[in-house]
C-alpha cells in the first residue's frame, strides 16, 4: 500500500518505486472541481489538484470562505481529505485550561462523474464521531471567456417599484427587516443595545435566471455588510470596504474567489453604481464606472449558495442577515451568447 501526501505548513513524503506511474493513475479520477450537497443540504465545493508531483485540495463548507485543506491523500482506489477544527475548553470563569485540535476525515470515492464522500467527524466531547454519507458531481469545464460585445441582449426587467415587495420573498425564518419605498429596497434590521444588529433575514426574487447583465445602485451603512447573489450561487460582496485594501472579501469582489483588480469603491453612506454581467461561468463587475472584475472565469459556488448546481437557473437573493443597507434602479436584462 503506497500514498503521496501533502500537508498545510509541512513537507510532503513522496515513496518513489517503480509503480510510481500506476499511482498517478489511481489518483487521476479524483482532480477536478466536484460540487457538493453537504450534510444538512447545503452547497459545497471541492478541488483537487496535482502540482510537482503533490497533491493538495481547497473546500467550500456550507457558509464563508473557500480554504485550504489540512491533507490530501490517496489510498488504493480512496481520496483522503482532511481538515482541522481547533476547540477550546474553559473553566467556569471562561478562562481557557486547554486547546485541542480535531482532525474531520472526508473518504471519498468516484464512479465516473460522481463522487460519493463519508465524513468521519470527531465529537468536541471526544466520545465517538459523528459519520455522515454525502455527495456531489464533477463540475464541467469552463468554457472560453466569451466575447461580451456578441452576445445578445433580452428585455430589460426592472426589479424594484412603486412600494410593494410584489416580486420577491423573504427567505427562512429569521425576521424580516426588508421594506418598499418609492422604488428603494430598504434593510434596516433592529439594533440591540449594546450597537449590534438583530440578524434578519436575506430576501429573493420569485422569477428565476440564467446569464444576463445587472445594473443597479447601493447604499451601504458605515460597517455594514450585504451581498448580490447571481442566480443564487455567486456572491458579489456589498460592504463598507473604503478603508479597507481590496481582496475577494472587499466591495465588489467575487466572494473569496475573485479579488478586484483596483480599489473603486466610495466611502459609505452614498450610493454607489454596479454594472454587473454574468455569461458562461465568467464574471465582470464594474464599480463605479472602474472595471474590477474583468471576464474572469468562475470556479465554483460562493459560501451561502442555495445550490452548488451551476448548471442552473436561479433567482437574485440579496443578504440581509450583516447589516443595514439599500437598493435602488435595479435592471436586469438576459443575455445569450
Amino acid at each position: 500500500m503506497r500514498m503521496k501526501m501533502m500537508t498545510g505548513g509541512m513537507i510532503a513524503l513522496a515513496l518513489v518505486s517503480c509503480f510510481g506511474v500506476a499511482q498517478a493513475a489511481d489518483i487521476d479520477p479524483f482532480l477536478g472541481r466536484w460540487a457538493l450537497t453537504i450534510p444538512g443540504g447545503g452547497a459545497g465545493w471541492l478541488e483537487v489538484t496535482e502540482e510537482r508531483g503533490y497533491y493538495d485540495s481547497s473546500i467550500l463548507w456550507g457558509g464563508g470562505s473557500v480554504v485550504p485543506t489540512a491533507s490530501t491523500y490517496v489510498v488504493d482506489d480512496v481520496l483522503f481529505v482532511t481538515r482541522t477544527h481547533t476547540t477550546e475548553r474553559k473553566d467556569k470563569e471562561g478562562k481557557v485550561l486547554r486547546t485541542q485540535t480535531f482532525t474531520e476525515v472526508l473518504r471519498a470515492q468516484v464512479d465516473g462523474d460522481t463522487i460519493s464522500i463519508i465524513r468521519h467527524d470527531p465529537r468536541r466531547n471526544g466520545k465517538g464521531e459523528n459519520v455522515e454519507p454525502f455527495s456531489g458531481f464533477r463540475i464541467a469545464d469552463l468554457p472560453p471567456a466569451p466575447d461580451l460585445s456578441k452576445a445578445k441582449r433580452g428585455t430589460p426587467i426592472e426589479l424594484l417599484k412603486g412600494n410593494t415587495l410584489d416580486g420577491w420573498s423573504i427567505m427562512g425564518t429569521s425576521p424580516n427587516a426588508w421594506t418598499m419605498a418609492d422604488g428603494v429596497l430598504i434593510n434596516e434590521p433592529e439594533v440591540n443595545d449594546d450597537g449590534s444588529h438583530v440578524r434578519s433575514a436575506n430576501i429573493r426574487t420569485d422569477a428565476e435566471y440564467e446569464d444576463f447583465n445587472l445594473t443597479t445602485d447601493v447604499f451601504v451603512v458605515t460597517h455594514s455588510n450585504s451581498g448580490i447573489y447571481l442566480r443564487g450561487i455567486y456572491e458579489v460582496q456589498v460592504e463598507d470596504s473604503f478603508e479597507k485594501e481590496t481582496d475577494a472579501h472587499t466591495m465588489g469582489g467575487l466572494y473569496s474567489r475573485i479579488s478586484p483588480s483596483v480599489k473603486a469603491s466610495k466611502a459609505p453612506e452614498q450610493w454607489q453604481h454596479f454594472d454587473i454581467t454574468l455569461l458562461d461561468r465568467h464574471l465582470t463587475v464594474i464599480l463605479n464606472g472602474v472595471t474590477i472584475i474583468d471576464n474572469q472565469p468562475i470556479k465554483g459556488c460562493t459560501g451561502g449558495a442555495m445550490t452548488s448546481d451551476e448548471s442552473k437557473p436561479g433567482p437574485l437573493y440579496l443578504q440581509g442577515d450583516h447589516g443595514a443597507v439599500k437598493y435602488r434602479n435595479m435592471v436586469l436584462t438576459p443575455l445569450t451568447n
